[in-house]
This record gives C-alpha cells, structure tokens and sequence, in this order.
C-alpha cells in the first residue's frame, strides 16, 4: 500500500517516505535554501523540430545564433554559454522528453540589443511581433519584451532588463 501524499509519487508507485517528507518540506526549502542542490545555469534545451534545417534557417538569421555541429551530423544553436540541440520530430536522439512535439515551447531570450532595433529586424526578416513592446517579470527583474513565433510556432520572447541586475549570476 503507497501511502504518499503526493500524487505524482504515488501514482508511479514510489516508496516514498523520505521523498514525501522532503517534498512535503519543500516550503521551508524555498524560504530558507536548505536544499543541497544549487543550479547555477542552464546548459542546453532540446528543442523538438519539423525541419532542422527551416530551424537553422530561422535562429541564425532572425536571431544570429551560431549553427554548432557535434557528434557526428548533430546539430545545435549556440548564443551566450548556451545552446538549443535540435531534434528532428520523429528521429529523436534517446533520451527525450516523454511526448517531443513541436511546436510545444515558450522562451524568454534576453538581449542587451535596444527592442526598437530587433523589432525593425524582425519586420526585416517578414517575422511579425504578436505583442510588444510589453513590461513582465524576468528571472533578475523586470523586462520589456517582444513575442514572436518560430518555424514551428514556439512562441519566442525576447527581452531587454529594464535595469542593470546585480547579485544573481544571470
């Protein structure tokens, strides 16, 4: 008999004692960091796609990531220290996420490039703004942002920090 109260444990079947009484303090995790984990950065996304090469296409002309090559033929978008691996629908690399759909992402990209200049950029490109400029709450603070789609229709924000952040490593 699972005896967990947290359903998305108990419905796989997990004994979790331990892991039911860590989740259920994870308030007090959040509010005083005794947690021994610490993410400090985002690495790489998977982003599941129709065409990797309309994918390309798009991210390194509209957006000016750099195409990286890895592992044979893979292919990547690198911007900053990160990067997007691309995964062709249907031919994903193991592994995936449990349902890899295109289509299915939302991204909040930050830029230092004034918003006016990659709107002009985007109307250049034929890519229409959907909504923007718009203020929203970014991870470091508050953000004024644009929101567009990509080939697959990924809703892509990009974004400028209306003030310089400080402290938390961005």
């Amino acid at each position: 008999m699972n005896s967990c109260s947290v359903p998305f444990l108990a419905d796989r079947g997990h004994c979790c004692l331990p892991l039911c009484t860590c989740l259920q303090e994870m308030r007090l995790v959040r509010l005083y960091g005794s947690c021994p984990i610490r993410i400090s950065k985002l690495d790489h996304l998977v982003l599941t796609v129709k065409s990797i090469s309309d994918t390309i296409a798009f991210y390194s002309s509209v957006l000016g990531m750099e195409v990286i090559t890895f592992k044979g033929n893979r292919k990547a978008l690198g911007f900053g220290q990160q990067k997007f691996n691309l995964h062709e629908a249907g031919k994903e690399f193991e592994p995936k996420a449990r349902l890899p759909t295109p289509g299915s992402v939302d991204l909040c990209l930050i830029t230092t490039t004034p918003l006016a200049t990659v709107a002009a950029h985007l109307q250049a490109c034929g890519v229409p703004v959907e909504e923007g400029p718009v203020v929203r709450t970014g991870a470091m603070g508050a953000i004024t942002s644009l929101y567009f789609r990509d080939p697959d229709n990924n809703l892509i924000e990009v974004s400028n920090y209306n003030e310089p952040h400080k402290g938390k490593e961005a």
